[in-house]
């Protein structure tokens, strides 16, 4: 857009009318047998082009103008030729559509350096804005050829009717289009799912009817059901664990708790959606998280000679931001600039993120903002949040190679990427903003009194507030009628409901759940394709040791070798109450050894002897950091892919659902049955408790129509 003096916004593609004010005079005057016409508009095409050379900055269709009224006046004025006169529409009309094919086929369409003019050089970068450009550039090619056609088979005056009325349609669209564009292509498929069902929690209810059922307790599916409750929805959660809370759950050995795989946190600062989400509820975030202290061991590389490293092992203590500069800035000096840009780049990012987040207390997909903030917002959406923008369209690879030159600085910040389950190369950059990068930004929790402890909140919450949860419940069915929820089927009990959020797995939903006859074969092969993220392997041990002088968290990032990382959480030091006095409660997790398809049959010899070995290789790495552990175990347990899978009917025990690297598409959190909602890891925008807690929000958001605000 362009301003006027007035401040009024002038849209950009109107400037494609000065291009055709010499093709204006052209046709006008050689439709009047005027051959003076042609030096006229060579004239005018020169001096549009006059300033474009001054910035070597070129209108191909201006280009286009020169090269044909020079050619024309040549033809007319030296060679005597008239053809350029009586044949001026047809002729001038099919250069311009050759002029916009030619445009399309070296990928520049023509009307993009219009485009580009009257938009931020954010918007540039963007696929989309090419895509607009591209089919507004092919939809003046149509309107050029069918004039050409209209100029060769009719006569006055209908070919100047005709032919203007196609140039009034071709500005409009060229207008209208990429105000209306964005959000289409954001909305087009979604609208196909983008069903409604009314729920009135205010109509009475039978036995064993409930306005929303939630299938799976995960932090997805209880926040969904808690904001629910609140909102005086009445909620049912079926569950077929014997407690609530998926991976943010705890067991207990001996007097030892041991987290089920949560250790850190993300979303708790100002405006995070955990944030957000304990504030709606009335919870008190110092009564539910306490803030980790978090130990770095990274392998710093040191130049022998030209091609020997030495590494040495270094120990970085981070209690907050300003530590983590200060200990980076001396390890790697060359790059404090570069370390306090990436993250102030980093900051504005994820303020710009959560821009709306005032709103419905979470920041929402492109579908979701056009659907619920308007168009408008959509187009806008590069030029109000340039900086995240630029996240969204890079890799985190590219984002690194963007401020730093230190290959081993680089590594280090691919360390928690395990987070993810991605190579930087293939992971979008704006997830690793959320929760790798803003780790080191706001720094990680860990659930107060064990991780169960926060599921069991949720839990009492939607209990408290005239919901009913039920363990032992494994859901087998969710029976439809015509495409529609109707009942969901645990054992021998039917709970009736119109709305059902599942909290299971997408491949569990669809291919256990619901009769396939529901969906189309596309969409079933889409579902049973879909990669799933890595698992983990995960030792739990209960030591005789007091490690209180350790910090919560530790992590030993290999810059030689990724595959060597590991983490180790101390739990008792988040909370004392998870260990007896004087004693550790200690988690040691790796994604090494961690391929689901590696391990034996569950239950076998060989799986426990696999199982033995892992744990014994995963201790001794462990005992660089804190030595003699071996020697002092009291409790030992070992999860593998498998044991995830069994608990929490993860396929592959995966920790993030789906394959999190880009190019991956997961399913929407509204399904092809009408009344079905996906809530957890399988949606957008994927695992870890920030994210399942932002997808359990938009489910209730959307049930209630987006009629309720963030408080």
């Amino acid at each position: 857009m362009v301003e006027n003096k007035n401040n009024r916004k002038i849209p950009g593609m109107l400037y494609i009318f000065f291009s055709f004010i010499p093709w204006i005079i052209y046709w006008i005057s050689c439709g009047m047998g005027n051959k003076f016409g042609i030096i006229v508009s060579l004239a005018i095409s020169l001096l549009l082009l006059i300033p474009q050379i001054r910035k070597q900055d070129f209108n191909l269709m201006d280009i286009a103008s020169v090269f044909y009224f020079s050619i024309a006046a040549f033809g007319v004025f030296i060679f005597k030729s008239n053809i350029f006169v009586e044949s001026s529409g047809f002729l001038g009309y099919f250069v311009l559509f050759f002029m916009a094919l030619f445009s399309l086929v070296i990928r520049q369409p023509y009307t993009l350096q219009v485009s580009k003019k009257d938009y931020p050089e954010i918007y540039w970068k963007d696929k989309s804005f090419l895509d607009i450009n591209n089919i507004i550039t092919v939809a003046w090619a149509g309107v050029f050829l069918v004039s050409a056609v209209i100029f060769l088979l009719l006569s006055m005056p209908f070919t100047v009717i005709l032919s203007n009325v196609l140039i009034a349609f071709g500005i409009t669209f060229s207008v209208i289009f990429p105000l209306k564009a964005p959000a289409y292509f954001a909305s087009k498929e979604f609208k196909k799912y983008d069903w409604r069902v009314e729920v009135n929690p205010q109509k009475p209810k039978g036995e064993n009817e409930y306005d929303v059922i939630v299938v799976g307790s995960g932090i997805g599916g209880l926040t969904c059901g808690a904001l629910l409750s609140k909102r005086g929805y009445k909620v049912l959660v079926l569950e077929q664990h014997y407690q609530v809370g998926g991976y943010c759950s705890s067991f207990r050995r001996n007097g030892f708790v041991f987290t089920a795989g949560v250790e850190n946190v993300s979303g708790l600062e100002e405006r995070g959606p955990v944030k957000y989400l304990l504030k709606e509820l009335e919870l008190k975030k110092e009564d539910l998280f306490v803030k980790n202290r978090i130990r770095f061991f990274i392998s710093e590389r040191r130049i022998r000679n030209e091609n020997l490293f030495v590494f040495k092992r270094k120990q970085i203590d981070v209690n907050n931001f300003e530590d983590f500069i200060e200990r980076f800035s001396e390890i790697f000096p060359g790059e404090k600039e570069n370390i306090l840009a990436f993250f102030e780049d980093a900051k504005q990012s994820i303020k710009e993120y959560f821009k709306e987040a005032e709103i419905y207390g979470v920041s929402l997909p492109d579908y979701l903002i056009a659907k619920v903030h308007g168009d408008r917002k959509i187009s806008n959406f590069p030029k109000e949040r340039p900086y995240f923008n630029d996240w969204l369209n890079k890799t985190y690879q590219q984002k690194l190679d963007q401020y730093f030159r230190n290959e081993d600085l680089k590594k280090f910040f691919c360390g928690l990427l395990p987070h993810l389950g991605t190579k930087p190369e293939k992971t979008p950059a704006y997830k690793a903003l959320f929760p790798c990068v803003s780790y080191y930004l706001f720094g990680g929790y860990y659930p107060k009194g064990s991780p169960q402890n926060f599921a069991d909140s949720l839990k009492k919450f939607i209990e408290s507030h005239n919901g009913k949860v039920l363990l032992n419940h494994k859901v087998e069915k969710i029976l439809t009628g015509n495409k529609k929820v109707k009942r969901v089927k645990s054992g021998d009990k039917i709970f009736k409901s119109s709305v059902v959020v599942s909290n299971a797995n997408a491949k569990t939903t669809f291919l256990e759940l619901v009769d396939e006859n529901n969906l189309n074969k596309k969409f079933v092969e889409y579902i049973k394709n879909s990669k799933m993220s890595p698992s983990c392997l995960m030792v739990s041990l209960g030591l005789n040791m007091d490690l209180s002088d350790y910090p919560t968290t530790i992590h030993y990032l290999d810059e030689s070798n990724s595959e060597k990382d590991f983490a180790i959480i101390i739990n008792s030091n988040a909370d004392s109450t998870l260990a007896p006095k004087n004693k550790a409660s200690v988690t040691i997790l790796t994604l090494t050894y961690a391929n689901y398809y590696d391990f034996p049959e569950k239950g076998t010899k060989e799986y426990l002897e696999k199982k033995k070995e892992l744990a014994e290789i995963l201790i001794k790495k462990a005992e660089k950091i804190i030595p003699d552990i071996s020697k002092h175990i009291e409790i030992l347990d070992v999860a593998t892919p498998k044991t995830f899978e069994r608990y929490t009917s993860m396929p592959e025990g995966a920790l993030y659902s789906f394959d999190q690297s880009i190019g991956i598409k997961r399913p929407y959190f509204k399904t092809p049955i009408r009344g079905l909602y996906l809530a957890g890891a399988s949606t957008f925008p994927g695992g870890g408790i920030e994210a399942v807690v932002i997808s359990g929000m938009i489910c209730a958001n959307d049930i209630c129509n987006w009629q309720v605000r963030a408080i």
